[in-house]
């Protein structure tokens, strides 16, 4: 049974615990802003949103790539970046709806989930971030955060 990322993010204090640690395994730095995990945060609204790779079935990343550098992990149903592969084009970036993707040091970077054991899930204490079979996270859910994170995405853009 694959398992999914899944997002409450009614629960997320915004500790921003989950971008140390993801940067600190991934980046080898404990840098938030090189994490594969970001949390948006509104103080005025006491808006806390955590922003991860949703790794969509029909990720149009992996269409957009034109030296096919990002593969689906056939284990962790993870889309991963092969980052001998990758000449930093940003096609992927562009192409992905939810913001999910970022470049820099000449390559593209996005979640994998950590090879099928999130950091980001074992540092959450109030378990904004869990790491579950799929069934878990209803559809409606799903689909809810899945319209933020685009509209989030979009607000960012230039």
């Amino acid at each position: 049974m694959p398992k999914t990322l899944l997002v409450d993010p009614d629960k997320c204090t915004s500790c921003r615990l989950c971008e140390l640690v993801c940067s600190g395994r991934n980046a080898d730095a404990f840098q938030p802003a090189r994490a594969h995990v970001r949390v948006t945060i509104d103080v005025d609204e006491a808006f806390y949103f955590p922003r991860v790779c949703l790794q969509c079935d029909d990720a149009p990343c992996l269409d957009a790539c034109p030296c096919e550098a990002l593969v689906r992990d056939p284990r962790t149903n993870a889309v991963v970046i092969l980052h001998d592969k990758c000449n930093d084009c940003r096609a992927c970036e562009a192409a992905c709806p939810y913001g999910a993707i970022r470049c820099w040091d000449d390559r593209a970077w996005k979640c994998a989930l950590c090879d099928g054991d999130p950091e980001c899930v074992r540092f959450c204490a109030p378990q904004a971030l869990r790491y579950e079979p799929a069934e878990s996270w209803p559809a409606a859910a799903r689909q809810a955060y899945a319209a933020r994170l685009r509209e989030l995405a979009q607000e960012a853009r230039p």
